[in-house]
């Protein structure tokens, strides 16, 4: 694993961004090497080739950015576990990615590392391209330092959409002092004060390990950094915008600083004109000075600012005359909003400190009088306050207030200034507007099967809060004529539009709303936010809807289905709580997504479903099964074993039926399973059944949804749709889109809407909020368990195995005929030795064979590791692989993978790398001892090391621990459980926190399952019956071994 890293070095001479990389390697009998100066270089520091060659692996377009930028040293402080004795002193650099017991132990030690020295227009193009969330898949290589730079950059750019800047002029001192013009960032929003407070407590502690204090005259705390990097980003992006074109100026002294803040910094004018320039600039920026980011001013040194409390009158007059609102003026703390001081205290304070408590406020009434005087650019009635020589409020009508409110208030926070408002006033608190309180039921009709489309019976009322508003009291509220009004001791705004929409749904006279249960599940999780135009301020659904809603949102509350007839085995509790979930999703007509971990059994839970509804005489047509090619097979093992009565016909092969014939045979099925390559081929047939159902098995395989088989199966016709799949996002959100639109079509809206409304900013910008509602609107649909579950864990076994049946390739089936038929002729003719080896090569020949035909040609197998577009498409065991390590790898989860075969393992190694775009280890004789005990600590320690680690059985199947994967591998079979138990205990051994899963590969309808069904039914006897591997078999006569290596053409999985 490789991270890289970034920040900023600021000092008095040139600011610069420092980009480098680390990468993890075992420091078993590591020495550390000096530099020049004495300083250790950093072990896990990346070479120049190597951090170029990162970024592209990373899919960022960057290399001729670095490959102009200049290669430097830098000293870093890094984490190092530092061991003093009075002999010696050990260091040991900690990897950035390493989990350390105790972090007390831990030291910064300045340490060597080199990586690129960016100029700031660099820095620009490199943090513009970053990702800025780490919810975005495969961004864990940007270290939390260059993640954090990448959002300051994006305030900048926020700043300036705002106009959040100023210009000015900046001193340069050196040799001889010399001037520049500037563009500082402007600090005096409320919005950009707390992002100054949150961004500052969010800086990585690494950033200001680059700076070195023995050579840096930068302030080093954190908001110094921030601060100072806000203000060079900020600057670098405004000139490169800036194009000036020099006209006629009645005081041509204003020109060179003109010219000055674009692409030439540099103030090429007289020490007169700038003595003239920066007292013309002082007083123009005087009201905000305190506000303004640049070198020479300490930003917030007063932690006080002017703030307004609109306080409402005490009692309402008896008279028609509208009771008056005060506008009171205090200072309020910026670390503490809560702290504020009345401007009568402070007008009793004539010396230049207010000491109240622990808090001392230096020039108060100063600090009063300027934030007044802003205050009176935005709001006009403060003005007529600064006549009194001791002003501490001004007076306000209800019209003013709803002015002061509705236009006003932001205009002061943007400014700087705080304003507290009563609470029923706030802009945030949509409860105290005029809003709606509905109350819904189900409109069903008698044998009607409910459905999101479902119509929904309902009552509107008008609201304030949780008090409902009768049209007696709105009119009242109306007699008041004033838009500020009082209900039960609260304050409420009547915005005019609110006042229209409440009449007319009082009146009965706006239009009415067709609303259906999927309006109600949108009200339900917040994403519908207002009706007949208000705001919904209370839902309450009722009846089987209140039922509905509670089961979606807390799956919890769904009822377990335990006791299934005709179900061959026992479910787990967690399993048994799946198949409730999803005929609870089916009584609905709604479609269900089943994301368990692989491993958790959704295929058993889908059976249980099915027979479920055979059980409740439910199942009364076909249900449809589209699965790749690669498991039709076990998916017909799996039906046979746990539902041997379920009526089930696989549509596959060149022999399948098509049309009316086809149409004719499936009446009496009640599962078909095809593939998804078949689904659009076939979709003419398949669209003129009348499906009961539709289920996608790894429906990760439609994720692309412009895809002919994503099209395809969106337009068979099914009852109830349900979704099987591990990994429902693997690197997009558009991959949930399609899947979800599948089940429930248009509950996401369309393509075009989701990826504006949620995947752009979510992915983009970390749009929480976003996520939220999109969990919110998704969860209903989704069950996820995750094998780490304490729930989950409990039901599972330490160790699960598990065989895992692949076709043959139309290819594979025909050299497999071909061997066996030229074989068993020689075989007949020969005896003795000569017999026995010639039924051992054989059997190697086919098990080489099932694993690829590319095996047989040694010289064709060294072409493959290069591959072609369809080599992983002549094995059906290499398909299946792939799928499940990709499913395994999006987890999390680590794999060893066994092989009998040297070569075989020289070949997945790169294919499975460039496939999975994931580092693949392979372990043979012929490796060295040093570099497989690196191997070995790689994959044991390293910080999001390999996942995947090959390991030929001889050479890896004893002797190692690798407890750090929780899924092995048996590609190809030994036939001596003995042996392949020991392989499995690399993993499964004293150590492992997790349980193991076990998947043995067998190739269906040869000599592969035919053994394994020998070993499966004589389990305990196992070790003895085949202890010695293939030799018993070299025992048989011809024809018990012709039978044992007979092909099944039913295998066959060519499309």
């Amino acid at each position: 694993m490789s991270i890289i890293h970034g920040s900023w070095i600021v000092n008095a001479g040139q600011d610069y961004f420092f980009v480098w990389g680390q990468a993890w390697r075992s420091l078993v009998n590591e020495t550390f090497y000096l530099n020049k100066s004495g300083d250790f270089i950093h072990p896990f520091s990346l070479q120049r080739s190597e951090l170029l060659d990162r970024f592209p692996s990373h899919e960022l377009e960057v290399g001729d950015l670095l490959n102009q930028s200049k290669w430097h040293t830098q000293l870093v402080g890094l984490p190092t576990i530092i061991t003093e004795s009075a002999q010696s002193k050990k260091v040991q650099p900690v990897f950035a990615g390493n989990a350390v017991e105790n972090e007390s132990k831990l030291d910064l030690y300045l340490w060597e590392v080199k990586g690129f020295r960016l100029t700031i227009e660099e820095t620009i193009s490199l943090l513009q391209i970053l990702s800025l969330s780490a919810l975005q898949s495969g961004t864990d290589y940007l270290a939390g330092d260059l993640r954090y730079w990448s959002h300051i950059y994006r305030w900048a750019l926020d700043l300036i959409v705002r106009q959040k800047f100023l210009p000015g002029i900046e001193v340069k001192k050196s040799r001889k002092t010399s001037y520049r013009g500037v563009w500082q960032p402007l600090i005096d929003s409320e919005v950009d004060r707390v992002r100054l407070a949150k961004f500052t407590q969010a800086l990585p502690e690494a950033c200001l390990a680059y700076l070195d204090a023995e050579e840096s005259q930068a302030n080093t705390t954190e908001e110094g950094l921030l601060l100072r990097s806000l203000s060079l980003l900020l600057d670098a992006r405004l000139r490169s915008w800036i194009d000036y074109n020099p006209t006629s100026y009645k005081d041509i002294s204003i020109e060179p600083w003109l010219r000055s803040l674009s692409a030439s910094s540099v103030l090429e004018t007289n020490q007169s004109n700038v003595n003239r320039l920066t007292h013309a600039l002082y007083s123009w920026t005087l009201p905000v000075s305190e506000y303004i980011v640049n070198r020479q001013n300490e930003l917030g040194l007063n932690r006080y600012r002017v703030c307004f409390v609109l306080t409402p009158p005490m009692a309402t007059k008896e008279d028609s005359q509208q009771p008056d609102w005060s506008l009171n003026y205090y200072l309020q703390a910026l670390d503490n909003l809560d702290f504020i001081v009345d401007a009568g205290t402070i007008w009793q304070c004539s010396a230049e400190f207010l000491k109240i408590g622990d808090r001392t406020i230096e020039n108060p009434q100063e600090t009063l009088l300027k934030g007044l005087g802003l205050a009176t650019r935005i709001y006009e009635p403060v003005r007529g306050s600064l006549d009194r020589s001791q002003p501490i409020s001004c007076t306000l009508d209800p019209i003013q207030v709803y002015e002061f409110i509705r236009a006003k208030v932001w205009q002061l926070r943007d400014n700087g200034l705080g304003v507290i408002l009563p609470p029923g006033l706030t802009n945030d608190n949509s409860g105290q507007r005029l809003g709606i309180k509905m109350t819904a039921s189900v409109s069903q009709r008698q044998g009607e099967r409910l459905s999101l489309q479902s119509m929904l019976k309902y009552k509107l009322e008008i609201a304030v809060g949780d008090r409902t508003v009768s049209k007696t009291d709105f009119k009242k509220l109306l007699a008041q004529k004033s838009p500020i009004v009082e209900i039960d001791g609260q304050w409420i705004a009547l915005q005019p539009a609110d006042v229209r929409a409440a009449q007319a749904v009082l009146d009965q006279s706006n239009d009415q709303l067709d609303l259906s249960v999927e309006d109600a599940l949108r009200l339900s999780t917040g994403d519908t936010k207002t009706l007949a135009k208000l705001p919904v301020v209370k839902f309450e659904p009722t009846g089987v809807l209140a039922g509905l809603l509670d089961n979606l949102s807390d799956d919890k509350s769904v009822e377990p289905v335990n006791k299934i007839k005709d179900f061959q085995g026992e479910l787990r509790p967690y399993q048994a709580k799946g198949v409730g979930w999803l005929s609870f999703l089916d009584t609905w007509g709604l479609g269900a997504c089943l994301a368990d971990d692989m491993g958790l059994g959704k295929t058993i839970q889908l059976i249980g479903f099915l027979l479920n509804l055979k059980q409740q005489k439910l199942l009364t047509k076909p249900t449809l099964l589209v699965c790749p090619t690669s498991v039709i097979n076990n998916w017909e093992r799996e039906v046979k074993k746990f539902a041997p009565k379920l009526k089930t016909m696989i549509h596959h092969g060149n022999q399948r039926e098509q049309g009316k014939s086809f149409a004719k045979t499936v009446k009496d099925q009640q599962l078909v399973i095809t593939s998804y390559s078949l689904v659009h081929r076939d979709q003419k047939t398949l669209s003129g059944i009348d499906w009961q159902g539709i289920v996608l098995d790894e429906a990760q395989n439609i994720k692309n949804p412009s895809a002919k088989q994503s099209q395809a199966v969106r337009e068979i016709p099914a009852g109830f749709r349900i979704a099987l799949t591990g990994t429902p996002v693997e690197n997009r959100l558009t991959e949930l889109w399609s899947i979800l639109d599948f089940l429930n079509p248009g509950f996401l809206g369309n393509r075009n809407f989701f990826q504006k409304r949620f995947a752009a900013p979510i992915e983009k910008y970390g749009d929480r909020e976003s996520l939220n509602i999109l969990r919110s609107l998704t969860q209903p649909f989704i069950l996820r368990r995750l094998k780490t579950d304490q729930n989950i864990i409990q039901d599972l076994p330490d160790k699960q195995e598990m065989n895992v049946f692949c076709g043959l390739s139309a290819e594979q089936a025909e050299l497999y005929q071909q061997l066996v038929d030229n074989s068993l002729e020689e075989i007949e003719d020969a005896d003795g030795i000569k017999r026995r080896g010639l039924i051992l090569t054989l059997l190697l020949r086919l098990k080489q064979l099932c694993n690829h035909p590319a095996l047989l040609d040694k010289n064709q197998a060294q072409k493959a590791i290069v591959g072609t577009e369809h080599f992983g498409d002549r094995s059906g065991k290499l398909l299946r692989l792939e799928e499940m390590l990709e499913e395994i790898v999006d987890e999390g989860d680590r794999s060893l993978i066994f092989t009998q075969f040297a070569e075989w393992g020289k070949i997945l190694k790169p294919y499975l790398s460039q496939k999975l775009k994931e580092e693949v280890m392979f372990l043979y004789g012929a490796t060295p001892r040093e570099t497989r005990q690196e191997m070995v600590d790689r994959f044991q320690n390293e910080p999001n090391g390999p996942k995947i680690f090959i390991l030929s059985l001889k050479a890896g199947g004893t002797g190692l621990n690798l407890t750090r994967a929780n899924h092995v591998f048996h590609v190809d079979r030994w036939w001596n459980p003995a042996v392949e138990n020991q392989a499995t205990d690399r993993a499964f051994r004293i150590g492992q926190q997790r349980n193991v899963q076990v998947h043995k590969f067998v190739c269906t309808g040869t000599l592969e399952e035919r053994i394994n069904d020998i070993i499966e039914s004589k389990k305990e006897l196992a070790e003895q019956t085949v202890g010695a591997g293939e030799q018993w078999l070299t025992d048989l006569d011809t024809g018990s071994l012709r039978n044992l290596l007979l092909l099944d053409r039913d295998a066959i999985i060519d499309d």
